[in-house]
């Protein structure tokens, strides 16, 4: 009898793991379904969705246990945010090459949350997105935000070395996160969906490299001239300008590469300078007929004391007669590098109160 019973224990708990291990499923959300939540510039295609910009995020909401992500970076040179219930952050490098990622796992059983979202910049290489493979069940995904902001931009905007306080400002992505910029931070004060084009050292006139940012703000992919983004597949709210920190310096270099290339020998006048920054924004008007566009300077030394660059944004918005069109300049943070992360936050409550007080009550 005994030796029945220990029979039929052992029966139960051998039944028992068996359902265990059926009901424990494993779900694949491919790159192309429709309860995934994405944000920023993104080529999809029906394997992969190609991810280059600062900022691109991804999300899905979920029930279960632990998630997984499928991803090819180019040059194993790109770091992302996963960010947990949106409240646990978490820092994942990628390595050359397509790789399975575990982004979360041992997760107490209910309803999460998880979205990937890039660090750091374009040029760091191209990320292939695959999907999710989830210990669980998909949810459906969050509905779509009321409100869009678009951001151009140069290393400010992408964010370079934001966290960086060893005093190196370095443009890694370990130490650069574009999700701690004034751009990202303003687009969530909002509830906003965000886009960021931008590129470190890029300029209006002129550039560090060969190419300004007329060259480059309408490109999905930005590494091909070819690629262009369709502008009308969505139309911002707000777009926000924030450029020139590069040309002020680099029309003072002469001897410059760039300078040869953009101006030959002789450095633009300020008409000149006023007038392309007044096409370029006329660029982004022929692009969106409405929407409000909002001109930002600063933190670093183009709105220090005696700077003409604030004059010269503001001689050019005037020149267009657009009454959609505004500027918030913020004071010189007169500390060395890029902006750290307090210093965007600064950027961010006065671009903040502009728009609530201009566009958005």
């Amino acid at each position: 009898m005994q030796n029945f019973i220990k029979y039929i224990v052992l029966l139960f708990l051998v039944v028992g793991c068996k359902s265990i291990t059926v009901n424990s499923t494993t779900t694949f959300v491919g790159s192309t379904n429709k309860n995934i939540n994405y944000e920023g510039r993104l080529a999809h295609n029906k394997k992969a969705s190609e991810i280059y910009w600062s900022g691109t995020s991804i999300k899905i909401n979920f029930e279960g246990t632990s998630v997984k992500a499928i991803l090819d970076d180019e040059n194993g040179n790109n770091y992302f945010n996963i960010i947990i219930d949106g409240t646990k952050f978490e820092t994942l490098k990628l390595n050359k090459g397509k790789h399975t990622y575990i982004l979360v796992s041992n997760l107490p059983i209910g309803k999460h949350s998880i979205e990937l979202t890039k660090r750091n910049e374009w040029t760091y290489g191209k990320t292939l997105f695959y999907g999710f493979e989830i210990e669980g069940k998909l949810l459906d995904k969050d509905p779509e935000k009321e409100l869009f902001f678009e951001f151009y931009g140069d290393s400010i905007t992408a964010g370079h070395g934001n966290e960086d306080y060893s005093g190196n400002d370095k443009p890694d992505g370990n130490v650069t996160n574009n999700y701690n910029t004034y751009a990202a931070k303003t687009a969530r004060a909002f509830n906003a969906e965000y886009s960021c084009i931008a590129r470190g050292g890029i300029g209006i006139m002129v550039s560090w490299f060969n190419m300004i940012m007329p060259e480059m703000y309408y490109r999905l992919n930005p590494n091909n001239e070819n690629s262009k983004w369709d502008f009308t597949q969505k139309t911002p709210d707000v777009v926000v300008v924030n450029l020139f920190q590069n040309d002020s310096w680099i029309v003072n270099r002469p001897k410059h590469e760039e300078f040869k290339r953009r101006f030959g020998t002789e450095k633009p006048s300020e008409e000149k300078i006023i007038n392309a920054y007044a096409n370029f924004l006329k660029s982004i008007r022929s692009k969106y007929p409405k929407t409000p566009i909002v001109c930002v300077l600063g933190n670093m030394d183009i709105t220090k004391a005696g700077s003409k660059w604030p004059s010269y944004v503001e001689s050019a918005v005037k020149s267009l007669n657009d009454n959609e069109i505004y500027t918030c300049f913020s004071a010189y943070k007169n500390s060395k590098g890029h902006p750290k992360v307090e210093e965007h936050q600064l950027i961010a409550n006065k671009l903040i109160a502009t728009i609530k007080n201009n566009i958005i009550n």
